[in-house]
């Protein structure tokens, strides 16, 4: 089985299936960026609200920002209005996605209140009418929809053939399951008996996503479960070459464990594009959690943070790196 290849989702070619998911608070333009070079074949943005969106929100549009090296990437879209979510999907593809992505999966309370999110999860025929929406008012740029989903709400609710269904007969060209509930949040095992349930029963691609947070495990999520691709969320935090690895796993190749002075590099990139999007002030204070997840498992790691996690300034960070550099090899 050739685990690593291209996947169609709808009329577009991915060149591979080893994606970075939208992350909020962490998958933005920078990171992105990084994730890219090093290996990540699509990258999401962060779910971005489609009520902001429809409505101008000053600084909604700033999530939908691209790096210069991002020559494909896809835009997630969160909400429960199909109406809006049509209008936010015209928006969004006027910075040329490869694809748009609708939300059903985000388990945060604010989110699920007002009916958006895993909230979906408990009505499928809602999904339906969100994702049909989408695809007529996309349908012209040639711009696929797809769906992010969950297990169901809880383990009394496991609904995810049901909500995958429905969108894909309203139109969607691939579906996402992280293979958990929204009552088990981020906690538990995710079941990945029921990716290869799911990949097993659609005529679209299915991707899968839960645990698979190392090189070995990607590969083995795909493997196992037959799914089309693997979406790496919580495994790329501090560790943008995980999508190099993973992909080294997948062709069965030997694993190429970063040096400290290409974590290094990669840190400092990350920190140069953030600069370059938000500024000094406000890139370093994001970059704070970065760093920590960065350093994270180095010799010295934690005298590192103690201070990353006050530093302001570029130069601050500078200093942090040249000692990071100086630390031996973990």
């Amino acid at each position: 089985m050739n685990l690593y290849h291209p996947v169609i989702v709808g009329g577009v070619e991915l060149p591979g299936n080893v994606f970075l998911a939208p992350v909020a608070g962490y998958s933005d333009a920078a990171f992105r960026s990084v994730c890219f070079g090093l290996g990540a074949d699509l990258c999401y943005t962060e779910m971005v609200s489609s009520e902001a969106l429809v409505r101008g929100h000053a600084a909604t549009p700033t999530l939908m920002d691209r790096a210069e090296n991002e020559s494909r990437y896809a835009i997630q879209l969160f909400g429960s209005s199909p109406e809006v979510l049509a209008r936010a999907a015209l928006i969004a593809s006027e910075r040329k996605p490869i694809l748009v992505d609708l939300n059903c999966g985000c388990p945060v309370p604010k989110v699920v209140r007002n009916g958006a999110g895993s909230s979906l999860m408990r009505d499928p025929g809602r999904i339906y009418d969100i994702v049909r929406a989408m695809a007529l008012a996309l349908g012209p740029s040639g711009i696929p929809v797809t769906v992010k989903i969950r297990s169901g709400w809880d383990e009394g609710s496991i609904n995810y053939r049901e909500a995958a269904v429905a969108a894909v007969e309203a139109g969607a060209a691939a579906v996402t399951l992280h293979a958990r509930t929204r009552s088990q949040q981020y906690e538990g095992k995710a079941d990945w008996a029921k990716i290869a349930d799911l990949a097993s029963r659609l005529a679209v691609p299915v991707f899968g996503s839960g645990d698979a947070n190392t090189p070995a495990s990607a590969a083995a999520m795909v493997r196992e479960t037959f799914c089309a691709g693997v979406m790496v969320a919580r495994g790329a935090m501090g560790d943008p070459f995980i999508f190099r690895r993973a992909k080294l796993a997948m062709l069965g190749l030997p694993d190429e464990k970063p040096t400290v002075a290409e974590r290094v590099a990669a840190a400092r990139r990350h920190l140069e594009l953030s600069v370059r999007f938000l500024g000094e002030r406000t890139a370093c204070v994001e970059f704070r959690k970065q760093f920590c997840s960065y350093t994270k498992g180095s010799v010295g790691g934690a005298e590192l943070r103690k201070v990353g996690v006050l530093a302001c300034t570029v130069c601050e960070f500078e200093a942090l790196f040249a000692r990071w550099l100086s630390a031996p090899e973990d």
